[in-house]
């Protein structure tokens, strides 16, 4: 456990950071380059960065693998619940224009919200893969 003492306190302390910063380009990508996919990937990253220090079976305490299917399904529900939402109030499908009164706080509701899904169904299809690659092989981090 021990082994690898001075990587694991350097991981301990960079993990925060790098979910933090996924956040950050998740709320700032309808202003900026990133978005939705861009923060999936940083926020997976973390975690596969976790499982590769601390092993797959402690990764899967923190992030179950039946959390992260709901989370996938929860991810891809957000992004399609926008488009019937536009579709019920009486757009098209993604027509952000109907979600509010003035259609410009419409697109930036819709964009949120899609952008919000995108990032949550990447993040958990990278999770899902990577531990499904990782829990074929010996576990050789413990």
């Amino acid at each position: 456990m021990n082994q690898h003492l001075i990587l694991r306190l350097v991981v301990k302390f960079l993990i925060p950071f790098i979910l933090l910063f996924a956040l950050y380009v998740q709320a700032h990508g309808d202003y900026g380059p990133g978005g939705g996919f861009q923060a999936g990937v940083i926020f997976a990253s973390a975690l596969i960065l976790y499982s590769i220090v601390f092993g797959l079976r402690q990764a899967q305490k923190v992030v179950p693998p039946k959390a992260v299917l709901v989370f996938i399904a929860l991810g891809l529900l957000l992004y399609s619940g926008v488009g019937v939402v536009t579709v019920l109030l009486g757009g098209t499908f993604l027509d952000y224009s109907h979600l509010s009164q003035d259609p410009v706080h419409g697109h930036h509701y819709g964009i949120i919200l899609i952008e919000l899904g995108v990032g949550i169904t990447v993040a958990s299809v990278m999770i899902a893969i990577y531990q499904t690659f990782a829990g074929r092989g010996p576990e050789t981090s413990d």
